[in-house]
């Protein structure tokens, strides 16, 4: 893996739709932070996935891991945090942290494997040079 390229952090504030009947952010919500976060980097840096998708290529996530530590719950605001590493010319990782705004607690923690795929032939693609750039 290359050396990583940290994104900006994002804020979430947890509202009642992101819990379950338990008051604590449901699982899956995790996932759609972290996708937040992975839009967010992929934008400043200007890399549009609606122009990639008229080019026939779109990133896929190829694999997940997840760890739960600690639950955030109605009002909490969250900080997620994400630090990016090339695996190959055609696959990052994106490593994740939800942390508790005002305690600084790790809440969920996630690996994500993302790859740019042709969308006609399903087959990995190599990243356009402004994304290579990043980790040169």
């Amino acid at each position: 893996m290359s050396k990583p390229i940290k994104s900006k952090d994002i804020e979430i504030k947890i509202y009642c739709e992101d819990t379950d009947f338990q008051g604590f952010v449901y699982h899956a919500n995790y996932l759609k932070y972290f996708e937040r976060s992975r839009t967010e980097f992929l934008l400043d840096n200007n890399i549009q996935q609606n122009i990639l998708l008229q080019q026939e290529k779109a990133f896929v996530v190829r694999s997940i891991k997840m760890k739960y530590s600690s639950p955030a719950k109605i009002e909490d605001k969250v900080i997620i945090k994400s630090e990016i590493y090339k695996n190959s010319n055609a696959r990052l990782t994106f490593s994740h942290k939800a942390l508790d705004k005002t305690s600084s607690n790790i809440l969920c923690t996630a690996d994500v494997e993302i790859c740019l795929i042709n969308l006609t032939t399903k087959k990995p693609q190599i990243f356009n040079n402004d994304l290579l750039l990043l980790f040169s």
